[in-house]
């Protein structure tokens, strides 16, 4: 879901902006500096020209309204919003819909290991091998990230979504560990080795 409104749902990014908001009024920037120092952008795609249309596509919704406007030396006019009850109703309802009911979501990367039988059994490992790597450099991040927010005594409960990131990282680690032992030690007979015992079967059969 991109900018504001999908549907009768938020989009995940307007849900950030409506989450800004339920604490005070802010202008876009603001919110913008507010979730990266929360790391949100661990969480969902950030940039501050598609907050700025979130911003737009939830004022023309009346999710949210423009307070008042100000400017800082020379820099453009900044806009002010807060949160009207039309967005408080559909930020509620989104969150609701979308903590209770699991959502389909059809991962690249799970269509590609479904398919990894059609490479090489050795190949597949060291490409997983690399993911691993890269997984793992990312999860030291988010890992540093998680310890200075709890040296800043910030609440964790602004943290608790990178929480889940990382259970869920290492979890995907475990389980890529796992396969490509399994791969290394035959215990995962690829797909050549398949067809071979297949056609040695019905060679067999034959006799």
């Amino acid at each position: 879901m991109a900018g504001g409104i999908v549907g009768t749902q938020v989009s995940t990014l307007g849900i950030a902006v409506l989450a800004c908001l339920f604490e005070r009024p802010m202008h876009p920037y603001e919110m913008y500096q507010l979730l990266l120092e929360r790391n949100d952008d661990r969480l969902l795609k950030v940039r501050p020209g598609s907050l700025y249309h979130a911003v737009d596509r939830l004022a023309a919704a009346d999710h949210i309204v423009a307070v008042g406007t100000e400017r800082e030396g020379n820099r453009p006019e900044r806009t002010t919003y807060d949160v009207t009850q039309s967005g408080r109703d559909a930020l509620t309802s989104t969150l609701r819909s979308l903590l209770a009911t699991p959502v389909p979501e059809y991962s690249q990367f799970t269509l590609a290991l479904k398919e990894s039988h059609n490479l090489p059994a050795a190949e597949v490992s060291v490409l997983v091998r690399e993911r691993i790597a890269h997984l793992g450099k990312d999860l030291d991040e988010m890992r540093i990230m998680t310890a200075a927010i709890t040296a800043r005594h910030s609440p964790r409960l602004f943290s608790v979504g990178l929480e889940y990131t990382v259970a869920l990282r290492e979890a995907e680690l475990a389980w890529l560990r796992a396969f490509v032992d399994d791969i290394d030690t035959g215990r995962l007979p690829w797909l050549d080795a398949i067809i071979a015992e297949k056609h040695h079967h019905m060679t067999r059969q034959d006799r």
